[in-house]
């Protein structure tokens, strides 16, 4: 873990706003508009546009030429090692298939991260105006029309209480995952689909119980870290382990909650 100073931390906060309002100028030029889409994939479908794009080079040119010696790990345009033991994870537009169907439920995702995992993350929503941010072992904020209000999940014990939420039943990979997660939204007491990264600001808002997914990048989850865990959840692998390497992930604002999904998840893939 590396070791940083109150006024660092206040730094790289305040920096990261600034990157965050860089992909906010880009993203919002190019949403709702007559946007072209490329797929990354030769099976399926994984589309990238120019604000992706854009968005990511914009974060990129202000780290390099505010912190060189900083590492850089984002989805459209790879890593760049680290001098200094911290990386700032990237993913420009989470969220591209809500972006191109005019969808506000999109965001992009900043974090400052260390060898045990992320310091600082920040999901900003730009065209609802709305930003979620926190540093780790602090508390988390939302900012919207000039007010900032503290963050904080809601109880929640039982699944037949919960509302779980996941972007979409094609983040499973395997049938043993969607049995699983199948079995999970069956004990649920609602279930909601389409919500990529802005479903994790909803649950550290406490509108939202539980989100689960997997096939995630570290790029997907680094950011949110931080936000729901200072906002009083949790979040991990199924297997209850630390998140920042992505993959199948579970988020709760509870930990009662929480330990009843890894309890259906673990049962569903054996």
């Amino acid at each position: 873990m590396t070791a940083l100073t109150p006024s660092q931390i206040d730094e790289f906060l305040a920096f990261t706003h600034r990157l965050a309002d860089a992909a906010g100028a880009i993203t919002l030029k190019h949403f709702r508009t007559a946007l072209a889409v490329d797929n990354k994939r030769a099976q399926g479908f994984d589309p990238v546009t120019l604000a992706d794009k854009g968005a990511e080079a914009a974060i990129r040119a202000l780290i390099e030429a505010t912190y060189p010696e900083h590492g850089i790990f984002g989805e459209e345009h790879g890593k760049r090692a680290s001098a200094s033991g911290l990386t700032w994870v990237i993913d420009p537009i989470d969220g591209t298939r809500s972006f191109i169907i005019g969808s506000p439920l999109w965001g992009t995702l900043i974090a400052l991260s260390d060898a045990a995992g992320p310091i600082i993350g920040v999901l900003d929503q730009p065209f609802l105006g709305e930003r979620f941010f926190a540093v780790r072992g602090g508390a988390s904020s939302y900012t919207r029309g000039g007010r900032t209000l503290r963050l904080t999940t809601r109880p929640c014990a039982k699944l037949d209480d919960a509302i779980l939420s996941t972007t979409t039943t094609e983040v499973f990979a395997t049938a043993q995952e969607l049995r699983a997660f199948n079995t999970l939204s069956g004990a649920a007491r609602l279930t909601r689909y389409g919500g990529d990264c802005y479903q994790y600001g909803l649950l550290a808002m406490g509108f939202v119980d539980l989100v689960v997914e997997s096939t995630l990048q570290p790029y997907d989850i680094h950011a949110l870290i931080p936000i729901i865990q200072g906002a009083g959840g949790m979040v991990t692998s199924w297997e209850g382990a630390p998140a920042q390497d992505g993959g199948r992930i579970v988020a709760a604002g509870d930990a009662r909650v929480h330990a009843a999904a890894l309890k259906v998840l673990q049962a569903g893939l054996h």
